[in-house]
């Protein structure tokens, strides 16, 4: 967790990392948010507010300009930011919820929002926004993704970027090879062969084993299979015969194509060894553009949206868009409202997404300049926005959907990996447990 206090000249203390999340949070918190429980209030619109980036460590560099910025036009408002990583945050805000010390404002992506808002920890957005300057200027797709994460048609989340799955390639060596850009998947499964060398240290692919294994693994099935919907009724897809033997596929590709550590590798990992190594492939999002672009230069490897079918159709399972929420226990939301809105307009918006390569929710943001010379981020929104991809939107409104797709799958997929499990065996599971939480989920909100 990274902490820093921007209070003007303003004492700060913070208890040391090592310190339980309880008590850590509600130094941060110091204005009095609690848990879910709490109400709040809208408070004076001064003072002092406490902000929990999602990203912490990653994103913590353009927050602090956002923030220094916001401070700039609102001096009467100090921010507290708290930079918490991506794989602590849901476990953190639960956390918080059940012993106190939520922030005012936190990043909130649709992946965990279903989780969070059924607590009664976040507060409805839709009003505020109507009569906010932001009205009509959200990305229409990206607040319906919000709204159906949340499981309430109600916004519990601005939205501020997407992040389309990206296949990254070393035009280089596809080059040196002989080989076409990897745009079918047939000719993505053919590279990933021709270019692996084991004597030499050359793998065709890097695949991701260790955290976040799944959605990847997913985007791969459904992209082979061109089934288009994850839901047949109230059963899902992800076990049918076609995605089984997509999935067999896929993971045939350990070790015969990829190093041996990909069974461990989440995608920092995964990302630095293909910066620094000569693996032909990457499957990953648009938050690492500006990685390869610092290790590679913009001439040794492209960013395109995922391979299609032979006939050019191409299907890929929807990715979390991102926002910031406000948390109900906020003793004062109207500043915390003015620090949301700042965040989300079209300037911040667009320095927030240009420093993480992703896709402006802000519409006035996605045509800047920046994105037209960005290839993979100008790719994706034409894929995502253009009408030409199938898009199989995952189940972000399941309380359960976060811990299935993690916690209790990721370890049985390295076994499918390491041979021990099969493929079938594999969805066949995950299959039983989200048929499991869908019937719980439909019985909760008839």
């Amino acid at each position: 967790m990274t902490i820093f206090h921007r209070g003007r000249g303003r004492a700060a203390s913070f208890l040391a990392l090592t310190t339980a999340l309880l008590l850590t949070a509600t130094a941060c918190g110091d204005d009095g948010s609690g848990g879910a429980g709490d109400k709040g209030g809208e408070g004076s619109g001064k003072g002092e507010i406490t902000f929990w980036d999602n990203n912490g460590g990653v994103r913590t560099d353009v927050w602090k300009e956002i923030i220094a910025e916001f401070e700039k036009k609102h001096p009467d408002i100090d921010v507290n930011y708290v930079g918490v990583a991506s794989t602590e945050v849901q476990s953190k805000y639960d956390t918080a919820i059940q012993g106190g010390g939520l922030p005012d404002v936190g990043g909130v992506g649709a992946a965990m929002l279903a989780g969070i808002a059924a607590q009664d920890a976040l507060e409805p957005l839709d009003e505020r926004i109507a009569t906010s300057p932001l009205n009509g200027k959200l990305n229409a797709g990206m607040v319906e993704n919000v709204k159906a994460a949340g499981g309430q048609d109600r916004m519990f989340t601005v939205p501020t970027s997407a992040s389309n799955g990206v296949l990254y390639y070393r035009t280089d060596l596809f080059e040196e090879a002989g080989l076409e850009p990897p745009t079918t998947w047939a000719k993505f499964f053919t590279a990933a062969d021709k270019l692996t060398a084991k004597d030499k240290n050359r793998f065709g692919y890097t695949i991701r084993g260790g955290a976040g294994s799944i959605a990847q693994a997913l985007d791969a099935m459904y992209g082979q299979s061109g089934i288009d919907t994850f839901w047949q009724g109230d059963r899902t897809t992800v076990n049918a015969p076609e995605n089984v033997a997509a999935l067999e596929k896929y993971a045939a590709l350990f070790k015969k194509n990829t190093p041996a550590a990909d069974v461990n590798n989440d995608f920092t990992k995964m990302v630095a060894q293909w910066d620094s190594g000569e693996i032909g492939m990457l499957n990953h999002n648009l938050g690492s553009y500006k990685d390869h672009v610092k290790a590679l230069g913009t001439e040794k490897f492209r960013g395109i949206p995922l391979p299609t079918a032979e006939d050019g159709t191409r299907v890929q399972v929807s990715n979390p868009v991102d926002g910031l929420g406000l948390f109900k226990s906020s003793k004062n939301k109207t500043a915390a409202w003015k620090f949301i809105e700042f965040a989300a307009s079209h300037e911040s918006n667009s320095r927030w997404n240009e420093s993480a390569g992703a896709i402006p929710a802000h519409t006035e943001a996605v045509k800047d300049a920046w994105v037209q010379k960005a290839e993979p981020t100008r790719l994706a929104a034409e894929a995502l926005f253009g009408g030409s991809t199938k898009i199989v939107q995952l189940p972000y409104y399941l309380p359960d959907w976060n811990t299935i797709s993690k916690a209790e799958n990721e370890p049985a997929f390295q076994k499918v990996l390491l041979g021990k499990m099969s493929a079938k065996d594999f969805l066949d599971s995950l299959a039983e447990q989200l048929n499991e939480a869908q019937a719980e989920w439909k019985q909760q909100n008839g």
